[in-house]
């Protein structure tokens, strides 16, 4: 499970993203993404709608699946609003390497993370109980 200060919280915080951010396209999925510098930190949300699956089970799956992908991400020190929206249910049946690198290369394409990866941290903070 991802922080709380890396979770988007009620539908105007996407609006924004929505309305002011630039978005990049995959093959499977879509990031959009806005630079926000009142936060201290990144923030992640991912859409997966009912048209692409029905079933919540795999819906949430894919969800969990691209958060741990993302939190692999080294991102540059400006703090961004991510949001990734699938539009391919594929996504559930690819293996981690190839959703990390896909994840990775929308990712590169925005322009959002490190070219060199001498950090040890990733884009979230997991919560340690």
């Amino acid at each position: 499970m991802i922080g709380r200060a890396n979770r988007f919280h009620g539908y105007g915080s996407l609006r924004y993203v929505y309305r002011n951010g630039q978005t990049v396209r995959g093959p499977q999925m879509s990031l959009r993404y806005s630079r926000n510098p009142k936060r201290q930190a990144n923030r992640v949300a991912v859409v997966v709608s009912k048209k692409i699956n029905k079933s919540a089970v795999a819906r949430n799956r894919m969800r969990r699946r691209i958060y741990e992908a993302v939190r692999q991400l080294e991102v540059n020190s400006e703090q961004h609003d991510l949001v990734i929206t699938v539009f391919q249910d594929s996504v559930q049946d690819l293996p981690s390497a190839e959703l990390v690198s896909q994840v990775r290369g929308l990712a590169e394409q925005a322009g959002i993370t490190k070219e060199s990866s001498k950090a040890s941290h990733g884009i979230i903070e997991t919560k340690e109980t």
